[in-house]
């Protein structure tokens, strides 16, 4: 029953309560009667009034009638009252009701900590410990584990130490409670070892115990020994729980695909599965870069009729964006505001993000706008959605904008901006948005910043300057400033700053196969081939092989995933037909494969020929065939994990222009808009 509900039911059901409500009438006198245990109905009620944690208005009429009443002495409308504050995060409250009770004994002082404690305020919470030790009132073992979780969100391990010598003295570091809270204080900390010992001493454990260890390890990256303790858990015959999966999560992020599967097997062997559960191996996903996993796996736990919370809606938007799986984005969208979720700018912000990604920057817009308030986060993913999809100059407004509402832009917003700036070829706003951020906003500038601008000089085709100014750096420059450089070296026929580039990057990451291909592709634009020989053999001596290009589209739906040259989907038949069909059409209008990008791009599908199956080509004819009849407004959308090809964009202007459909393509760089024979970045990219 919920409060407000409550509260109703006793003032019908009980009328002197309509004593405690403010009203201008005056109020008859209730003769109070002796309950069984000493105390009087009206304080029994008054008591059971306060277990209902009502409101702060209801809150603090009933508080001034304990005072009228002189009850301010009765210990147990005392720490209700205290604990009714802590409820509604009004601490300073709680505490003047504490200071008034006379005699405190253990319960009050821990209902003090611990609203302390909940509401943050850990040193407070430490202070009324101490003073509790300094006047000989005995701590136990709810006292421990409050006072330890002070320690543990406050990282002060010197304190906690003395804590574990208090509990160890009176004899309870052993038990349970004050044992789970001495692991978790440790793990926290860092203090692993000491951590384990805690551990080993205790009489009894539970999985909470387990689940510490676990955590602790995983929080200080130590994911071996994370896995080696829930093996131990399976030899003692302890199951794993949500809290065991939640455990690990700090140590899952772009880890190996093993460890993956481990968590994995994890969750579908748990008996009984949580929303906890579900929520964790979303965030498993999402965090190892597998958004098609995070969909499917959302769609399962809504299939077995769980119903998803903030947290689940959370994780799984940016999987949609990541996906374009629009549809189910929208659902989502539609479950938010049925169930009043909104105003919450997390969810707002993750659903902004979600439809910038799927190319829907009207719909971001209209949440952004709806917003009762913003952060710097809103306006940084709006900016994010105006660069990505080719509308510089409205990104840099909306920059402004912000700046005149008051926000302080932070680092993110400017690399967001200068992203922009880059992709629309906005140099001057570029460079005044570097200077901005330096000179008036006084923001050092990071890598990220750094990179940002070499991209801009370099898509400028100043790609000398762009040398230059990674020269002049004020740090060393590291892989993504250097392959800003290659990457416009390539697009620009810089041969001779290319191979600088190259040679940086080749020392700074030589596993990685995207480096030596981007620089084979600047040596066959050149003509090079001997050279590009060499490179292909050197990387099949290194024994690196290049990720293949892979596109997601989704059809009533589902997502459907395919991969250069590929024939494993179901339609594959059809498809290739209808894509004869299409390329007969498109060479009516006068398309002829693009053989440079047959040079300087068939890495980046790992074939050698085949201009005709990229990835993006196979998704897109399959989404025209299964959605024929739809309204030419329904936009097909396309991810791509690799930068598309010229050959692959100057199709899909065609098909486009053929079809009469809009085709929204998000590669690795931005986002690619086609429309009658037209593309939203002006063939700037």
């Amino acid at each position: 029953m919920k409060r407000a509900n409550v509260v109703g039911f006793r003032l019908r059901h009980f009328p002197e309560l309509r004593l405690f409500q403010t009203s201008s009438a005056p109020k008859p006198k209730l003769e109070p009667k002796s309950s069984p245990n000493g105390t009087s109905s009206h304080e029994n009620l008054l008591g059971q009034v306060l277990d209902t944690y009502p409101d702060h208005k209801t809150l603090r009429t009933l508080h001034s009638r304990i005072i009228l009443e002189d009850l301010r002495c009765d210990s147990s409308l005392g720490v209700k009252l205290m604990r009714a504050y802590a409820s509604l995060k009004d601490v300073t409250s709680a505490r003047k009701v504490f200071e008034e009770i006379p005699e405190r004994n253990v319960i009050i002082l821990n209902v003090m900590i611990r609203s302390y404690v909940n509401n943050g305020f850990y040193r407070e919470g430490i202070q009324v410990f101490a003073t509790m030790c300094g006047g000989n009132v005995r701590p136990d073992h709810y006292t421990f584990p409050c006072v330890l979780k002070a320690c543990s969100c406050s990282g002060n391990v010197v304190i906690g130490k003395k804590i574990h010598g208090s509990a160890t003295r009176v004899g309870l570091s052993s038990t349970l409670f004050v044992g789970n809270g001495l692991v978790s204080m440790y793990g926290k900390c860092g203090f692993l070892a000491e951590a384990r010992l805690v551990l080993d001493e205790m009489f009894r454990r539970d999985v909470v115990s387990w689940n510490s260890l676990v955590a602790g390890y995983a929080q200080n990256q130590r994911f071996d020994d994370a896995l080696e303790v829930c093996r131990e858990m399976e030899s003692v015959k302890i199951s794993h729980d949500a809290g065991t999966m939640a455990s690990l999560l700090p140590a899952v992020t772009n880890t190996a695909m093993d460890n993956v599967m481990y968590v994995k097997d994890m969750f579908l062997q748990m008996g009984k599965k949580s929303l906890v559960s579900w929520n964790v191996m979303i965030g498993v996903y999402m965090k190892n870069a597998m958004p098609v996993e995070a969909v499917e796996l959302y769609s399962r736990m809504e299939a077995d009729g769980f119903e998803p919370d903030a947290v689940s809606i959370t994780s799984v938007l940016p999987a949609c964006g990541d996906t374009s799986a629009l549809t189910l984005g929208r659902r989502i969208h539609g479950y938010i505001e049925r169930k009043k979720l909104i105003p919450n700018m997390l969810l707002e912000n993750a659903l902004i993000d979600m439809y910038a990604k799927c190319g829907c920057l009207e719909r971001a817009r209209d949440v952004f706008e709806k917003m009762k308030s913003r952060d710097v986060v809103s306006w940084t993913a709006m900016i994010s959605a105006y660069g990505s999809s080719g509308k510089g100059r409205d990104a840099v407004a909306l920059f402004s904008k912000m700046q005149e509402s008051g926000l302080v832009p932070d680092s993110i917003a400017f690399v967001t901006t200068l992203a922009a700036c880059s992709h629309s070829g906005l140099l001057e706003e570029g460079r005044s948005c570097f200077r901005l951020m330096t000179e008036h906003y006084k923001i050092t500038p990071r890598l990220e910043h750094f990179a940002c601008m070499v991209d801009l000089l370099g898509r400028a085709g100043k790609v000398k300057e762009a040398y230059g100014f990674i020269q002049e750096m004020s740090m060393e420059p590291n892989e993504r400033v250097w392959g800003a450089l290659l990457g416009a070296c390539r697009v620009h026929s810089e041969t001779e700053i290319g191979l600088l580039a190259a040679d940086k990057l080749l020392q700074l990451a030589p596993e990685n196969s995207g480096h030596y291909v981007l620089l084979s592709n600047i040596f066959a634009k050149a003509g090079k081939w001997e050279e590009v020989t060499n490179i292909r053999y050197l990387m099949k001596s290194k024994g690196l092989k290049k990720n293949p290009g892979a596109s997601n589209v989704e059809v009533k739906g589902e997502i459907h995933t395919f991969l250069v040259g590929d024939r494993s989907h179901p339609q594959s038949d059809e498809i290739y037909r209808e894509l004869d069909v299409l390329v007969t059409k498109m060479k009516e209008l006068g398309y002829v494969p693009d053989s440079e990008s047959a040079l300087h791009d068939v890495e980046e599908e790992d074939k050698e020929t085949h201009l005709a199956v990229h990835s993006e080509k196979l998704a897109i004819v399959f989404a025209l065939m299964n959605t024929e009849g739809e309204e030419e407004s329904n936009a097909i959308r396309i991810t791509k994990n690799l930068r598309i090809c010229g050959d692959c964009h100057a199709a899909a202007k065609l098909i486009s222009q053929i079809t009469s459909r809009e085709i929204i393509i998000r590669d690795t760089n931005r986002f690619h808009v086609f429309r009658f024979g037209v593309c939203s970045c002006g063939d700037y990219w």
